[in-house]
């Protein structure tokens, strides 16, 4: 068998890529344990996010990918491409005042309304009626970067316009706080802007035409390749047209993919096939999608018809384990025992994966979570070094909750923490009481009990409106998350 090899699409939110290829220098022939020829080694960054950062106008072809050949693929260039990141970035500035983005129009915090009981826990609202993200928001991936004197957090997430609800597109807003955010209502436009950053690819072969979602991103380094300290990996979740055959009428109550907030956005039993795809970039804002073995670009495909993933692939958020060793947790719809459930691949270079099989299923019957469990977010505890699972659980009446799970290796013997959920729907008229999920945790730092962990995650309200919310947990007490409402002085 050759190596393998990929290719990717350079992308600006409102360009159409062209395409070079590179070569993974994962080995050629082996199973997971052999030992990989000539691997550039990778590293997980350092939480001091300032001190890695690449320096101002970074050369995109200096990453820790080779850019070696131009791609065979027919129609692969663009008269109105262009190639990203800008040349005016400069990511060791000091980051611009909240009220004022540099080319998009400062909208308004949902946090400051956050503490009357219809808001708890809300952060992060829709944006108004002319911006990408009017009309749903979902997806939190949230990153905390420290350095020795101020603090900053990233959040991307995908968002939907009043214009083309059915179509998501991935944006970025940031914050000195991870509770009060800054956000832009169109396209970026330089290093230091906010908004929307990546829509979905153009080419009619591709995965990701109809919608795209984030999943994770991963900052790798690596000391061997010059020009380039530290590299951004967005792994998402790309959506195509191409509809999934399904007959159960049984679960059409809470089955589709992607799911939608509010019946006018889809409905449920629609179910269009997704694959995990990689984009790469220098600054969290211009991208160039990776091509991976799949002949649609996607990173790997569905399973055969027997498999438990066999209907689609969604979520594919991924942890950094080790040199050479990243893991990678996904969801689909196992047909056979009619449950959601979540599984993992493996890794040694980040792009080429060996799936390992599902690793947890639905809970026991009655529960929050008995019809299946997706959307994993695995964050390995810097108090013991064990890995903690926070995932979405469906109930019998297809019902979204959040509960938690624990693994000593991240790999096998995943246990949920308890029958319960630690994070339900609001009651009553609350902005969220529709359901909850998408979590995303941040571990905050602390003493030797683990300090607090926060929960960002989506909410769906009355007729489907969505937000971005958060909770919070003090200590090494996660077995229930109380929605934030406000700073206690």
């Amino acid at each position: 068998m050759e190596a393998a090899s990929s290719v990717t699409r350079s992308f600006v939110a409102t360009s159409t890529p062209p395409r070079v290829s590179i070569t993974s220098p994962i080995a050629s022939n082996s199973a997971w344990c052999s030992t990989p020829a000539n691997m550039f080694p990778l590293y997980a960054s350092s939480t001091n996010f300032f001190s890695i950062l690449p320096t101002p106008h970074p050369n995109p072809r200096n990453c820790a990918l080779y850019l070696t050949r131009c791609s065979t693929r027919q129609d692969t260039t663009d008269k109105n491409s262009t190639v990203g990141p800008s040349s005016d970035s400069n990511f060791n500035s000091k980051p611009q005042d909240s009220a004022a983005p540099a080319s998009n129009e400062s909208l308004p915090s949902a946090a400051a309304a956050a503490a009357s009981s219809s808001s708890r826990g809300l952060v992060f609202d829709l944006g108004p009626s002319n911006s990408w993200d009017s009309a749903q928001i979902g997806s939190p991936v949230v990153k905390r970067f420290l350095s020795d004197d101020e603090e900053r957090w990233y959040m991307w997430y995908h968002g939907a316009s009043n214009e083309n609800s059915a179509s998501d597109s991935i944006g970025l807003a940031v914050s000195s706080n991870g509770v009060h955010w800054e956000r832009g209502s169109g396209p970026v436009r330089s290093g230091g802007d906010v908004g929307l950053v990546m829509n979905c690819g153009k080419d009619w072969w591709a995965f990701d035409t109809m919608s795209i979602r984030p999943s994770d991103v991963v900052i790798m380094s690596s000391n061997r390749v010059r020009g380039s300290s530290a590299v951004y990996w967005l792994y998402y979740t790309g959506y195509s047209s191409e509809k999934v055959a399904f007959l159960d009428d049984s679960l059409e109550l809470y089955l589709e993919n992607p799911e939608r907030a509010g019946a006018e956005n889809g409905g449920i039993g629609k179910i269009f096939k997704s694959l995990p795809g990689l984009a790469i970039g220098q600054d969290g804002r211009h991208w160039a999608r990776i091509e991976g073995e799949h002949h649609t670009g996607a990173l790997f495909d569905v399973g055969l018809e027997n498999e438990w993933d066999s209907m689609y692939i969604a979520s594919p958020q991924v942890v950094f384990h080790g040199n050479g060793d990243l893991r990678m947790y996904y969801h689909s719809f196992d047909v056979e025992n009619g449950q959601f459930a979540i599984g993992i691949a493996r890794s040694r270079d980040g792009i080429r994966w060996v799936k390992l099989g599902k690793i947890m299923g639905g809970g026991i019957s009655g529960s929050f979570d008995e019809s299946g469990v997706v959307k994993a977010c695995v964050v390995k505890n810097r108090r013991d070094g064990k890995y903690v699972m926070a995932y979405e659980g469906v109930d019998g009446n297809g019902r979204r909750s959040i509960g938690l799970a624990v693994s000593p290796d991240g790999l096998k013997e995943w246990r949920r923490f308890q029958d319960e959920a630690v994070l339900m729907p609001a009651e009553d008229d609350g902005w969220d009481n529709k359901g909850v999920g998408s979590p995303c945790l941040v571990q905050m730092d602390g003493d030797g009990d683990g300090g607090e962990w926060r929960l960002y995650y989506r909410g769906i309200g009355q007729g489907g409106r969505t937000g971005i919310g958060m909770a919070v947990c003090e200590g090494s007490d996660t077995r229930r998350f109380r929605k934030w409402t406000g700073f206690h002085l």
